[in-house]
């Protein structure tokens, strides 16, 4: 996975204490299962003991996902029936593996232990992106401690503005910013998608409400290599597209008063680190928050440059405020307006399919170069 090389070295630090505590003498058992559908997901949750290992492999013909847990007894179901695209779970005992059968190509948005369960979370996916994962190992780790990803693509959370009781912006014809929030997101995640090179989650996939703090933490439980947070706001007097990048004092008047508008409820974010002294404790949240504005900073740049031959831009289009959905403290965010509700020219335009399709274009372009760069960093470290 790209993560950036002091992300990720202070994360193996972090994980890598926690895990160290954790005794492994106990008899690696798995000793409750459940699969189910959560937000149109499937989502399979193991309670595992102390020393338990997991492989997580995947198969394209037949479509499979194939959970290997090396010496483990399995003390749940034989079975654990169907949900979403997973039509069935079933134990084979003498492989020691879960064998879930796919009903067609999906993304692994997470495969992660925490604590002592083990919480594996699939999607619908494209034929290209499937077919990456089924070239070598998805995820691995061990009960109590980090999974490691081996093959697997970064994932990118798309965070659609307000819905549900929320409605947004209300344009000048009266567009509610909600829908077309929603409808550029799906657009953006087909095309991120189609290109096989990264997975998609999305914090809401219909008209429903989502508060603030529970879109940053739907990113951070899934350990999401980048956030993006879509708009179309209102201002008197703006039109044209703009992205901004997280800081506690405003680049202007206008990012003050957005930000404002946005935050209805603020979060403050904070990393769970491993036990250590408050010395330690305070440089490595300092490091990591530092990298995560260095990476934030990058990819408003790299959306600035796709967005600048699409669609019109706000002047200065890379500003800065303190929106609650950028703070989460170890993934790089950023929010782009995609240009404002209260511009009748704007709002004519977001209206149209093709324009936000041209919109996602330029996203999907300025994701793709920040990723590169990402994977770029990693590997001259290594």
């Amino acid at each position: 996975m790209p993560l950036s090389p002091t992300r990720r070295h202070l994360l193996q630090l972090a994980f890598g204490l926690v895990a160290a505590s954790v005794p492994g003498l106990a008899e690696a058992a798995v000793t409750a299962a459940r699969l189910e559908q959560v937000a149109g997901h499937a989502r399979l949750t193991l309670t595992l003991n102390a020393g338990a290992r997991w492989r997580l492999t995947a198969t394209a013909r037949p479509a499979r996902l194939v959970l290997s847990l090396p010496g483990t007894t399995w003390r749940g179901a034989a079975s654990l029936g169907a949900a979403g695209l997973v039509r069935g779970a079933a134990w084979n005992n003498r492989a020691k593996q879960l064998v879930l059968t796919l009903g067609g190509p999906v993304t692994v948005i997470r495969a992660a232990a925490e604590g002592r369960q083990l919480v594996l979370e699939v999607g619908p996916g494209t034929t290209a992106g499937f077919a990456q994962l089924a070239r070598g190992t998805v995820a691995q780790g061990e009960a109590g401690g980090a999974a490691v990803a081996a093959r697997n693509l970064p994932l990118v959370v798309l965070d659609p503005g307000h819905g549900g009781k929320d409605p947004g912006t209300i344009g000048v014809t009266g567009t509610h910013e909600k829908r077309i929030t929603l409808a550029a997101a799906q657009e953006l995640k087909k095309q991120l998608e189609a290109t096989g090179r990264c997975r998609v989650a999305m914090t809401r996939t219909r008209d429903v409400f989502v508060p603030l703090g529970g879109r940053v933490e739907f990113a951070r439980k899934r350990n999401a290599d980048l956030f993006i947070s879509m708009h179309a706001d209102s201002a008197p007097g703006a039109r044209g597209a703009s992205v901004y990048t997280l800081s506690d004092r405003a680049s202007d008047g206008l990012s003050a008063g957005l930000a404002q508008r946005e935050n209805q409820a603020d979060l403050r974010g904070g990393l769970h680190l491993p036990p250590v002294s408050p010395e330690v404790e305070r440089i490595l949240f300092s490091l990591v928050r530092q990298e995560t504005r260095a990476g934030s900073e990058r990819m408003a740049a790299s959306v600035v440059r796709s967005l600048g031959g699409e669609v019109p831009l706000l002047p200065n289009t890379h500003r800065q405020a303190a929106f609650a959905v950028l703070k989460a403290p170890e993934v790089p965010s950023v929010l782009v307006e995609m240009g404002f509700l209260s511009d009748r020219r704007d709002e004519a335009a977001l209206k149209r399919p093709a324009h936000r399709a041209k919109v996602a274009k330029a996203l999907a372009e300025g994701v793709h170069a920040w990723l590169a760069r990402q994977q770029a960093g990693m590997s001259n470290l290594g």
